[in-house]
């Protein structure tokens, strides 16, 4: 497994509609993804992203995206080595990527993240 770089960080939003709005102003431009009432996702020149989710939906993301090249790979290796997932190691399929939700050693959530 290799780890290709940080794809992303999200924040959790109470709001989502509000937290759209405040990062739209702030980053001076709407959102590049979005799924309504889920989560919405800016991208940056580097091809780096910032989101954020409706809380109440993903409570074991801890906002780090770790870019790998294939999520169930990379979730079998690290479970070998006795890291936690979320739903037994569950890989999560939505329109714009797949995704796994990890523990660390010291109870921080990370997500192993592919783009489609």
């Amino acid at each position: 497994m290799n780890v290709n770089g940080i794809d992303a960080s999200y924040y959790y939003a109470k709001d989502l509609d509000r937290a759209i709005s405040f990062y739209t102003a702030l980053i001076g431009a709407p959102p590049a993804n979005s799924y309504p009432g889920v989560f919405a996702e800016w991208e940056f020149k580097g091809g780096e992203a910032f989101g954020i989710y409706k809380g109440q939906e993903y409570q074991q993301c801890g906002g780090l995206m770790f870019g790998v090249d294939d999520v169930a790979a990379a979730v079998g290796e690290l479970r070998a080595r006795g890291v936690h997932f979320a739903g037994d190691g569950a890989i999560e399929d939505t329109p714009v990527c797949h995704m796994a939700f990890g523990t660390d050693s010291e109870g921080n959530g990370f997500i192993l993240h592919k783009r489609k």
